[in-house]
């Protein structure tokens, strides 16, 4: 039984048993409220625990999200894209709740090593940051922060209509340039982040279609979004956490007679194209951004435990 049990609601529109379902997904989407309300999401691993709750982090480099949740706790989960999960069909988990995430640094996996040890079974690459060679480099990617999420709602949701393997949105015919078309157009369906009445951020997966206006994006029924600042995630990995992307596509979100607008405004492609310079450009970003977030609480740099994270990848 998928979390919370005994607490918050759940509702099965499927004959699925939602923990399975959760555990087998790679990533899910993860959406925080940013500091004037704009919901934004990103793909995340996430560890199902046996209290209820739902475990993730994130490094020092990217702690944003972190951040949001000590402003605004209000969080939203979407387990919708299966590849290397297994499952045929895929049914699809939205869960609402709310996050926690002490200003406590881990430099050792205590506290998460059944989130390491999935990691480094399902990511076997990411092992390879453990060498000697690697460890100057890749030192701030295991100085993480725990985010702990207690769902209060869960939604088990239908999968997508199968879709063609490649080809995203096109832009409009006759329509100007379109911010975020590129990005959008490299994959067939993208998340929709944005917020119900409350503020609270909700998740849905669409196809977003280009008009000149922006882009129209279907919504689920049970997903009660509202206008306002909303967006749109792609991203992709492979079946071993392998050859990510990901890119958020902002914008405010519109009602129309024909169904909602995203109204584009800007770009977020955090790792780049992918290729080889954005890859050195992201690593000297994550060390100026890690020693910044030590530097402004007075911290010095701990040790990376990295005898503790070779002995959970040995038994991965």
């Amino acid at each position: 039984m998928l979390p919370p049990r005994g607490r918050g609601r759940i509702v099965t529109v499927l004959g699925s048993d939602p923990g399975q379902v959760l555990d087998s997904y790679r990533t899910c989407e993860f959406a925080t409220l940013g500091k004037g309300g704009s919901p934004a999401a990103w793909p995340t691993a996430v560890e199902r625990r046996d209290d209820g709750t739902i475990l993730l982090t994130t490094s020092l480099a990217f702690a944003q999200k972190a951040l949001n949740i000590r402003r605004d706790g209000r969080v939203a989960l979407l387990f919708s894209d299966p590849t290397g999960s297994g499952l045929n069909p895929a049914p699809q988990i939205s869960v609402m709740g709310r996050a926690r995430c002490p200003d406590l640094v881990m430099a050792g996996p205590q506290g998460a090593e059944a989130y390491w040890r999935r990691l480094f079974e399902r990511q076997p690459h990411s092992r390879s940051y453990l060498s000697r060679p690697m460890r100057p480099l890749m030192s701030w990617y295991y100085l993480r922060l725990l985010i702990t999420v207690e769902p209060q709602e869960v939604l088990l949701r239908p999968p997508l209509d199968e879709l063609p393997a490649a080809g995203g949105p096109a832009q409009a015919r006759g329509a100007r340039a379109l911010t975020g078309a590129a990005q959008l157009a490299s994959l067939p369906t993208a998340v929709l982040a944005g917020r119900d009445a409350s503020g609270a951020p909700v998740l849905a997966r669409t196809r977003p279609r280009p008009t000149p206006e922006g882009y129209m994006i279907e919504v689920p029924g049970d997903c009660p979004v509202e206008r306002g600042p909303a967006s749109l995630l792609v991203h992709r990995h492979d079946e071993h956490l392998n050859h990510m992307y990901n890119a958020l596509v902002r914008g405010d979100l519109r009602p129309t007679a024909e169904g909602w607008l995203l109204v584009p405004d800007a770009v977020i492609e955090p790792m780049g194209s992918g290729g080889p310079k954005d890859a050195l450009r992201v690593l000297r970003q994550a060390k100026r951004a890690t020693d910044r977030y030590l530097a402004r609480r007075g911290l010095d740099r701990p040790k990376v435990e990295w005898d503790r994270f070779r002995a959970l990848a040995e038994r991965s």
